[in-house]
């Protein structure tokens, strides 16, 4: 049983990263176009309590930048955590000289981060409000704003997935199995000690 959990939970971690929202490819120097220039560096700034429109950021920097970072590792990510839930709850994203029309677009003018740090002289910025925004949006706006690729699921990504499926469902019968066990265990001994009392029952008349 425990071999079986540790397997499953192995497996859970490598899957989450490799396959899921934010599972993409940013253009690099040598696959940016007119389009799609380059993207350098991520910044994430948000408050620590999800309450404010901050929930959307935090699932985000839970479920999509492990991701983003996995197929991205040339591609620097920095997440700043703030006490101030009227702060900004934003994401800059920096690209190589330039900036796309649909980055321009989608940018929030209104919205300003001083934690995020400064472009360099080769980069051009913006800065995505995400507030109030699930994070499955903030991803859409960040993909519309990049032109990240997916990165489909392997063949090896599908078999793995199949095979969490059956351990899952496997674990599941065991633990109602265990769970069927001690409660037969339980009303045994229950029964037992409701006999014993009757036994001194008899014994007291």
């Amino acid at each position: 049983m425990v071999n079986l959990f540790k397997r499953m939970r192995k497996l859970k971690t490598i899957l989450n990263i490799r396959v899921g929202t934010g599972a993409a490819l940013f253009p690099s120097l040598a696959t940016a176009t007119k389009e799609f220039p380059a993207v350098t560096r991520l910044h994430l700034t948000y408050a620590r309590k999800i309450y404010g429109g901050h929930q959307g950021s935090r699932h985000f920097w839970r479920q999509c930048l492990p991701r983003l970072k996995y197929h991205n590792p040339a591609v620097k990510m920095t997440v700043k955590q703030i006490d101030d839930q009227e702060g900004p709850s934003a994401l800059t994203i920096y690209f190589a000289e330039r900036l796309s029309s649909t980055a321009t677009a989608i940018s929030g003018k209104q919205v300003i981060d001083k934690f995020a740090p400064a472009a360099e002289d080769n980069e051009k910025s913006i800065v995505v409000d995400l507030k109030n925004l699930g994070y499955q949006e903030i991803w859409s706006r960040v993909q519309a704003s990049t032109g990240a690729e997916e990165v489909k699921p392997t063949e090896a990504d599908e078999s793995d997935l199949v095979r969490l499926s059956k351990i899952t469902e496997q674990a599941v019968g065991d633990r109602e199995r265990i769970q069927a066990k001690r409660q037969a265990k339980k009303d045994q001994e229950r029964m037992l000690a409701e006999a014993r009392g009757e036994v001194d029952k008899l014994k007291e008349i």
